[in-house]
């Protein structure tokens, strides 16, 4: 028999022998020790062979991920093209003085405007004052066209501000797109990363580029997930915000401490945007009335008026109630344009009974937590909940924001966050945070839920499909339906809208598409450093100047006017209305002065600002 020194045993230096011996054995008999490495040679040289063409394999495999990575940063790299970053840290000039006057003449009075759209036929009226219907106005207002909007409660009072905060092109889109060879998932993700950059040049002062980490827990994923976000660089070729990068897993803690540690390889960190949808909102109805639209917000609509044209029935406007003082009254139009989101198949309904429902409501719920859930200056993504979706935890004005959910849901006017919802995202957060962090229910300052408009197309035969984007209807009395989509996107959806619009109607513009980079409300005069011409010029605190400028843009200065003396040395003028919050009276006088008599703004945004400061 062949015997083993029992050294070799214990140290395990000839493991590989003694799988072979048994062999040895049956072929020769007994074999000396001496004889082995003469026995096993050819063994031996098979062995190293097969480890030279597995060493071989590794290495082409690394090649191929770091030429894929390589190329991915080369193309990504600032010195093929500047950024979005370099243009969004410029001063944004005024184009004309005739802009310049547009931009700072007085707002109507609401009155004014209830006036205008009661004595003429408009060409354009559009029911729905969120991101959608006020991008919608915004664009056919500056193409020349009559326009009038009306929205039942406040501007943005419902899922456009109700979000996520972020402006986004789709990495999982993307994902979709690559695995199952789909051109129009890259085709959405293409326009989105467009449509991105235009709203961070458009707003600079509401919108801005976040860095987002994605933790990764297996090794084989960090090149996978490495070469997905420079693909989605890559697509997004010169509107990119800044390129994605690699992060040990020492600097990933050390920028999330909180993260769990167990088995953490590396992180990723990529560039979506991020911005105030509700301050938004407020900017595209301001900028939209410059442009000479009527915007009329807590005006519901009771009916469509019809006519009859060549023997059909035709949309030719609406009856609508002024919720402020209870008087009704009709609008007259050329084109009427349903934008009303969870409401869609109301409006639908309106115009005919036997209409089917394309409309199919989802709860998103978000909950807001301490600031320490989130590092000051980026968010992180889960790529994998345990349903399927993907989660963000965002800093978001002093605190961090988690969310969200996808659960199917009745319309509701003021839609409520479900205990079930909050300890989901509770659950997943835990996932992602170190055991030594208790993440705690009574932790939530505050959550609220957004009705997402989820709608099936109509003009395809499976009606029970879900879009994936947005979906534009004509109906046979022509009814412009705009339906689904979400806030990256709405300046296209708006622009494919009023082109619809102006093809079934027969309006008649002054001119084409104008708000691809049409400057909103705030953002002609702001730059980066206009806070600190708040402090040096007006005295007020560098917190509340930096939340003025943020809020308001170049308009700011107008707040910092009407701010009273403080009384104490320091800061001048600038009293807050609560000792923990940049917010000044000022901003009720400015709000009183200007915005609300138009639009009754105020309500809305205190209670969102409140409800992300945990109070509400």
């Amino acid at each position: 028999m062949a015997t083993v020194d029992e050294e070799s045993i214990t140290s395990g230096r000839h493991n590989h022998q003694l799988f072979l011996a048994p062999v040895a054995v049956l072929c020769s008999g007994t074999v000396l020790i001496s004889d082995r490495r003469q026995l096993y040679a050819p063994f031996v040289h098979l062995k190293e062979q097969f480890s030279d063409i597995m060493k071989s394999l590794k290495t082409l495999k690394r090649l191929v991920y770091l030429s894929i990575a390589g190329f991915g940063g080369f193309y990504t790299a600032t010195v093929i093209y500047p950024s979005i970053t370099s243009r969004y840290n410029k001063v944004i000039p005024c184009t004309t003085p005739e802009e310049i006057a547009k931009m700072n003449a007085p707002l109507p009075l609401r009155e004014e405007l209830i006036k205008s759209m009661k004595c003429q036929e408009l060409d354009v009226l559009v029911i729905g004052g969120g991101c959608t219907g006020l991008g919608v106005a915004l664009d056919a207002s500056s193409r020349g066209l009559k326009t009038g909007l009306v929205e039942k409660f406040d501007f943005s009072s419902g899922t456009s501000s109700r979000s996520t905060k972020l402006i986004h092109g789709g990495v999982r889109y993307l994902q979709k797109a690559i695995f199952k060879l789909d051109i129009e998932q890259y085709k959405m993700v293409k326009e989105a990363l467009a449509e991105r950059a235009n709203l961070i040049n458009v707003a600079p002062h509401l919108a801005y580029p976040l860095p987002i980490m994605l933790p990764v827990y297996k090794w084989w994923q960090v090149p996978y997930f490495w070469a997905g976000i420079k693909l989605y660089d890559f697509v997004a070729g010169s509107e990119l915000l800044k390129p994605s990068y690699l992060l040990s897993k020492a600097k990933a803690l050390e920028h999330f401490p909180m993260l769990k540690k167990d088995k953490l390889k590396a992180a990723l960190v990529y560039f979506d945007g991020q911005h105030d949808d509700a301050r938004m909102s407020i900017a595209l109805a301001i900028t939209a009335v410059r442009y000479g639209a009527y915007c009329l917000n807590y005006t519901k609509v009771e009916s469509l008026l019809k006519t009859c044209i060549n023997g059909k029935q035709q949309i030719c406007g609406a009856k609508v109630v002024n919720r402020l003082t209870g008087e009704e009254y009709t609008i007259r139009a050329k084109c009427v344009i349903n934008a009303t989101g969870p409401y869609t198949d109301q409006i639908r309904c309106m115009g005919d009974k036997n209409v089917q429902s394309i409309c199919q409501p989802s709860a998103g719920v978000h909950i807001v937590l301490p600031d320490y859930y989130s590092p000051v200056s980026m968010g992180l993504l889960d790529p994998s909940t345990s349903d399927g979706r993907v989660i963000f935890f965002l800093p978001w004005q002093n605190v961090t924001l988690a969310g969200t959910t996808d659960t199917p849901c009745e319309v509701a006017d003021n839609p409520k966050p479900t205990e079930k919802d909050i300890q989901f995202i509770l659950k997943e957060i835990r996932n992602y945070l170190s055991p030594d962090v208790e993440v705690r229910r009574g932790d939530v300052l505050s959550a609220w839920s957004g009705i997402r408009p989820l709608v099936s197309d109509p003009n395809k035969a499976d009606t029970q499909s879900i879009a994936r984007n947005h979906v534009i209807e004509v109906s046979d009395n022509k009814l412009i339906t705009i339906a689904g989509g979400k806030w990256t996107t709405y300046r296209s959806m708006a622009e494919e809208t009023v082109d619809k619009a102006i093809e079934v109607c027969g309006l008649n513009p002054t001119g084409p598409c104008k708000t691809k980079g049409l400057m909103l409300d705030g953002s002609h005069g702001w730059s980066p450093t206009l806070f600190i011409r708040l402090v040096q010029d007006y005295g007020l605190e560098n917190a509340v100047a930096q939340h003025l400028a943020s809020t308001y843009g170049d308009k700011a200065f107008k707040v910092a006017k009407l701010s009273n003396m403080t009384g104490k040395r320091w800061p001048v003028i600038g009293k807050r209305l609560h000792e923990e919050y940049p917010y000044i009276e000022a901003e009720v006088r400015q709000t009183k002065a200007g915005t609300v008599r138009a639009y009754h703004c105020l309500l809305v945004l205190v209670r969102v600002e409140k409800g992300l400061s945990g109070q509400e």
